[in-house]
C-alpha cells in the first residue's frame, strides 16, 4: 500500500462567509497542491473540505497521514467522536444534530477506503507545509472574492 502525506488547512474571511481550503499531497518525492473556495461556508467546513478533496485525489487505497491544525477534524477521529455519531445516527449526546453531518459522512467514507491517521499540528507556526496550505486557502478566498 502506498504511503501518502497530506497536509490540509481551511480558512474563512468572515465566519460564516467566503471560505477556502488548501492541501498538499506528498508521495515518493512528488508534491501536488490543490485548493478551492466556497461563497458561503464556515472555517470548520473548509478544514473538512481540505481533507476530503485531498483524499479524493488518491486513485487507489493508500496509507495516509493527515496533518491538520484543526482540532475539530483531528479530535473527531482521534477521540472517537465520529464513531459515536455514526452509532447515534449523527445526533450528539445533547440530542442535537451533528453539525456538518454531510461532510462527516463523506469524510468517513473516504477513511474507509484509505488507512488514515490524523495528526494535529500547531497552526500559524513554523510548520512549512501547514503554512503553504494556509496560503493556498487564503489565496483561494482572495481569488473567489475577485470574481464576485
Amino acid at each position: 500500500m502506498k504511503k501518502v502525506t497530506l497536509y490540509t488547512d481551511g480558512a474563512c474571511s468572515v465566519n460564516p462567509g467566503v471560505g477556502g481550503w488548501g492541501a498538499v499531497l506528498m508521495f515518493n518525492g512528488f508534491e501536488k497542491r490543490i485548493s478551492g473556495a466556497d461563497g458561503s461556508t464556515t472555517n470548520n467546513r473548509m478544514e473538512m473540505m481540505a481533507v476530503i478533496e485531498g483524499l479524493k485525489c488518491l486513485k487507489e487505497p493508500c496509507e495516509v497521514v493527515v496533518y491538520s491544525d484543526s482540532a475539530y477534524v483531528v479530535n473527531a477521529f482521534v477521540n472517537g467522536w465520529v464513531a459515536g455519531w455514526v452509532k447515534n445516527g449523527f445526533v450528539k449526546s445533547d440530542n442535537k444534530p451533528v453539525l456538518n453531518a454531510d461532510l462527516w459522512q463523506e469524510l468517513l467514507k473516504l477513511t474507509q477506503v484509505h488507512k488514515v491517521c490524523f495528526i494535529k499540528v500547531k497552526g500559524h507556526a513554523d510548520n512549512e507545509y501547514n503554512n503553504i496550505c494556509d496560503k493556498l486557502a487564503t489565496d483561494a478566498v482572495k481569488n473567489f472574492k475577485r470574481q464576485l
